[in-house]
């Protein structure tokens, strides 16, 4: 088999490739491309062209954040509880009459209210508590290997510690320990 070539000068010089040389090369691109083949159905399967394996933790921040919202939350008052504290206030004012004792009207208008904001704030703090231990014992279900990264640790303790502590102030305010209610005589 031959091949021409042509020159810069445009002379033409035929070259002689030896079957042997072809059939090499050739088996060389073959496998090359049975590599290539390999390597592509490689990231179909696994559904990712990044060569990045296992899950990026965007699901773990993203609880570890609402922890400590939720933890917040539980610190602050809720919208919820404030609606729910405002209804109790009315509730106590229709079921009350006026010619009840003032300890009766104070408990019925101001300590129900009360009770139900530190009852809602509890359920916010309990979430947040709830929410952060699971973030913080995911690693140990999830892909072995892969460390959680240590923002998504320290705000998940952030949420603990914030649930932990709006637990511990909404039972002190629902039994009356934190600010009950002022004596009526």
């Amino acid at each position: 088999m031959g091949t021409k070539t042509v020159d810069e000068a445009g002379t033409t010089e035929a070259t002689e490739v030896k079957p042997e040389h072809e059939a090499a090369a050739a088996e060389a691109e073959a496998a090359e491309e049975t590599e290539e083949a390999t390597a592509e159905a490689d990231l179909v399967e696994n559904g990712s062209e990044s060569g990045e394996e296992g899950p990026s933790g965007v699901g773990q921040g993203a609880g570890a954040v609402v922890s400590a919202a939720l933890g917040v939350v539980s610190l602050t008052g809720s919208w919820v509880g404030t609606v729910a504290a405002a209804r109790q206030t009315l509730v106590g004012q229709l079921q009350t009459s006026s010619s009840a004792g003032v300890a009766k009207q104070i408990k019925a208008v101001y300590g129900d209210a009360w009770q139900a904001s530190a009852l809602w704030g509890g359920v916010f703090a309990l979430l947040a508590l709830v929410v952060g231990v699971v973030v913080l014992v995911r690693p140990a279900f999830g892909a072995p290997g892969k460390p959680q990264a240590a923002w998504i640790k320290s705000v998940a303790w952030g949420g603990v510690a914030l649930g932990v502590i709006g637990l511990l102030l909404a039972v002190l305010k629902y039994t009356d320990v934190l600010l009950g209610l002022p004596s009526a005589g």
